[in-house]
């Protein structure tokens, strides 16, 4: 058996969320996303309470196409650690964390409105 990478190789709005992971494309992925131009990627933070440069490199090597990042924090708002603040800036993103059912709903509507957006989300139960 192979296990490949979760990739969907596109943009798609999100239609659900919660027990582990979330539902778009007519399909389903349990654990965490990160939706970006290049396409929803399975996404797993060393430490989803301690987020850190390194959990968002594939992001910040695709930068050029994106000016609003999107942060799903799980169940309860957090701060964004500066030095991962930081980072964000210096890529010309604007980073606004959120929990992560509003980071869900914020980035359907900025998709629609097919703006330059990613979202980071942490799967909540």
């Amino acid at each position: 058996m192979i296990i490949r990478e979760a990739h969907f190789p596109g943009r798609a709005p999100l239609d659900a969320y919660g027990n582990g992971g979330f539902r778009f494309a007519d399909m389903s992925h349990r654990g965490s996303l990160m939706c970006l131009p290049s396409g929803i990627h399975g996404w797993e933070p060393a430490d989803p309470e301690r987020l850190t440069v390194r959990d968002f490199e594939r992001l910040l090597t695709e930068a050029d196409g994106i000016e609003i990042l999107i942060v799903g924090m799980g169940r309860e708002l957090r701060r964004i650690p500066e030095p991962l603040r930081e980072a964000f800036r210096a890529a010309g993103i604007s980073c606004d964390p959120m929990s992560t059912g509003s980071a869900v709903r914020t980035y359907n509507v900025l998709l629609a409105e097919d703006r330059a957006v990613a979202a980071a989300l942490i799967a909540v139960d």
